[in-house]
């Protein structure tokens, strides 16, 4: 069942909606109990280890695809969907980390920007402990200036951030329980704040884009089709991990995050994800 008609409406206004129910609170703890199994027996998620995460762990691959997930999805970008991407936005108890206010666009090279982030609570995601705040109708923008700070405690790939003024009077929080997601479009200004309370953080965004959209600033990027028909083959077609990290799975994200990181990364001379 996909969003009713009001909650479509409001995405294409202001730029956002939540929250949607798309799994149990039960489902959301089986997958976070999948990422704390493997954390315990390897460490956290590090690095490129965090981004595209699907294409090496089997229970990431599934939700991708889950189909609460993409009917909501569906409503507001078509029937065909690709997944360009994913991340896990985790901030530990205690966690200086933040994400800065900036537009999910700014090195992505995608077009045109008709793309949509589904970001998935695995655990609660509230003020308490640092959960995503948006300025409602900055969707409508054009592309926004933004430097790069690299800063050690920002989230973001660069430390990108918005170059001008943003009034943070108008934000509004996106609090989240387990099993919730937020859906927000590629420009629509967005960033949380870091996190004191006891409590651990954990997002999976999923960045889904109609087949139309091209790569406009890399030579060569992939997706995975998630569902309906690719009819324009702009993107490497991805495979699914055969099972969780297995040699196949590593070498081919190695790969592929290769190629991301090529696109955004161009024109600085940092190193690698964080």
């Amino acid at each position: 069942m996909g969003l009713p008609g009001a909650a479509v409406a409001h995405y294409r206004e202001h730029g956002y909606y939540a929250p949607i129910r798309v799994m149990s609170p039960r489902e959301a703890e089986a997958i976070r109990r999948q990422l704390e199994a493997h954390e315990a027996a390897y460490g956290v998620l590090k690095g490129s280890m965090r981004h595209k995460s699907h294409l090496l762990f089997t229970w990431l691959d599934g939700l991708i695809r889950h189909p609460a997930i993409l009917d909501a999805v569906e409503g507001v970008i078509g029937p065909d969907i690709l997944c360009w991407s994913s991340t896990f936005f985790i901030k530990e108890a205690h966690d200086p980390g933040f994400v800065s206010w900036h537009q999910d666009s700014t090195y992505w090279g995608l077009d045109p920007a008709d793309i949509v982030t589904a970001w998935v609570a695995l655990s609660e995601s509230t003020a308490e402990n640092g959960a995503m705040r948006v300025i409602p109708d900055t969707q409508t923008l054009e592309q926004v200036a933004h430097r790069d700070t690299f800063a050690a405690n920002n989230l973001l790939t660069r430390g990108q951030e918005i170059a001008v003024e943003v009034d943070e009077a108008k934000a509004v929080m996106l609090s989240l329980q387990p099993g919730e997601m937020s859906l927000h479009h590629v420009r629509l200004i967005h960033g949380s704040d870091p996190n004191p309370s006891a409590k651990r953080r954990i997002g999976f965004a999923i960045r889904y884009l109609p087949t139309h959209v091209r790569q406009v600033v890399g030579t060569r990027d992939s997706a995975t089709l998630v569902r309906g028909v690719d009819r324009f083959g702009n993107f490497e077609p991805e495979y699914a991990p055969d099972r969780d990290l297995s040699d196949a799975a590593l070498a081919f994200h190695a790969r592929v995050m290769g190629d991301q990181q090529a696109v955004l990364m161009k024109d600085t001379k940092a190193g690698a994800m964080r």
